[in-house]
């Protein structure tokens, strides 16, 4: 079986790195140690940052294509992208089996 890479996302479409809201915020906002007790504050600080940036829909979509486990991206934590992904990855998986396009399915969308 040979493993190929199916790149779906164009995330460098508009360089939306370039205009992230968190590109002036402390990195370790977005990464905080653990789940529970102050890192839930951390964690909804970072997306209010997120809330506010014309790149959380990119930035989301890198982050679920790219399988990023840690950390806040695109406005959603951890366990919320890896919901969305398990969701992502059976409607390709769904749309593969059936014959249609796979690629049409962008990450985000299944969030709305």
């Amino acid at each position: 079986m040979a493993l190929m890479w199916n790149r779906t996302v164009d995330w460098d479409a508009g360089d939306w790195r370039r205009v992230a809201a968190c590109r002036n915020t402390e990195p370790d906002l977005f990464f905080p140690v653990g789940t529970t007790g102050p890192a839930i504050e951390q964690i909804e600080a970072a997306k209010q940052v997120c809330r506010s940036c014309e790149a959380q829909e990119p930035c989301l979509d890198f982050a679920l294509a790219t399988n990023q486990e840690s950390g806040v991206w695109g406005g959603t934590s951890e366990e919320e992208r890896r919901k969305l992904r398990r969701a992502w990855l059976a409607t390709r998986r769904s749309a593969a089996s059936s014959g249609g396009p796979v690629g049409s399915v962008s990450p985000v969308t299944l969030r709305r």
